[in-house]
């Protein structure tokens, strides 16, 4: 049987790809594949993130051929995929997940608490940005765009000073020596679905369904649940730094979601615990809370600074 996966064509989307076919192809030894790579709203435009007004820029061709039968299935990095799917699509795998921690990248082996005052630090990520300026109000939080090997070299380059990155992605492609400090996540929360793969496929493909969900890892699928129901409940987008970390221990789920003040001042958070087999509601349910502390005052101070923030740098 040989299938075709859609995919990004940068070094990590290959990589993760292979990582999820590798996974296939332990428990259906048949299986034949083939990699389709598609480029997408992400790959062309330039923009910061937060200055993109689409969602799932890093999906939305993909998932396409999907739906048109070009590829049989879709192969993406959770928390780039919006919400909602698009209407016929559904997540039918989640492998074991990665790492979901922030990583601090330097060629000076300095630690964020020990750089220099006025350092350069790389991000496109508000959630980052905001979390860095907590961390260490006296740097200099600017956007940078690329996949993970641009931006890792604009640092070696000397553009930047230092950059930050998600852990998994740069131990997927085999770059983990640049770390310099791996952030705890409940000091630094991490994006929702960070860490985590997604194996995208058509709602009326029962067979394949049937195979892919072979390499669907329990722990992996009720902490993203809880994550995502958050965040669509929330429905923060890149315009509002909302971090989230579900981490699920035999029956017992526990979710916490973390957002910001504009200056980086306020800091609301929400950790609640549920049995695992109820993480939708437990997503839910801290999404409230966080609405009933003010997490949408917060909202909407950052839509008007967010345009600003990007003209400053």
């Amino acid at each position: 049987m040989k299938l075709k996966i859609g995919t990004r064509g940068s070094k990590l989307s290959v990589a993760q790809t292979q990582l999820v076919l590798d996974a296939l192809k332990k428990v259906h030894g048949d299986l034949e594949f083939e990699i389709v790579t598609i480029k997408t709203k992400g790959d062309t435009d330039a923009r910061p993130l937060y200055k993109i007004d689409r969602k799932g820029i890093f999906e939305k061709e993909i998932d396409a051929a999907v739906l048109d039968g070009r590829v049989d299935f879709a192969i993406h990095s959770l928390k780039d995929i919006p919400s909602e799917l698009p209407e016929g699509l559904v997540i039918t795998s989640i492998p074991e997940r990665e790492s979901p921690n922030d990583v601090f990248v330097n060629d000076k082996k300095i630690k964020l608490k020990d750089i220099a005052n006025g350092s350069i630090i790389g991000t496109s990520s508000l959630r980052r940005a905001v979390q860095v300026k907590r961390i260490r109000s006296d740097v200099v939080v600017k956007p940078i765009r690329g996949n993970v090997e641009t931006r890792v070299n604009k640092m070696l380059k000397k553009e930047f000073d230092a950059v930050v990155l998600a852990e998994a992605g740069l131990k997927r492609l085999g770059l983990q020596d640049v770390i310099v400090e791996r952030f705890p996540v409940e000091e630094f929360v991490p994006s929702p679905g960070q860490g985590a793969m997604a194996v995208v496929s058509r709602t009326d493909d029962s067979p394949l369904i049937k195979i892919l969900k072979k390499i669907d890892d329990s722990k992996a699928r009720a902490e993203v649940t809880a994550e995502r129901a958050l965040l669509l409940h929330i429905n923060a987008g890149c315009r509002f730094p909302l971090g989230a970390i579900g981490n699920a221990n035999n029956s017992n789920l526990e979710l916490h979601a973390s957002v910001y003040s504009v200056d980086g001042s306020e800091r609301i958070d929400v950790k609640k615990s549920s049995e695992i087999n109820n993480a939708e509601k437990l997503g839910t349910s801290v999404a409230k809370e966080l609405e009933e502390k003010g997490a949408m005052k917060l909202a909407s101070l950052w839509r008007d600074a967010v345009d600003k923030w990007g003209a400053e740098k």
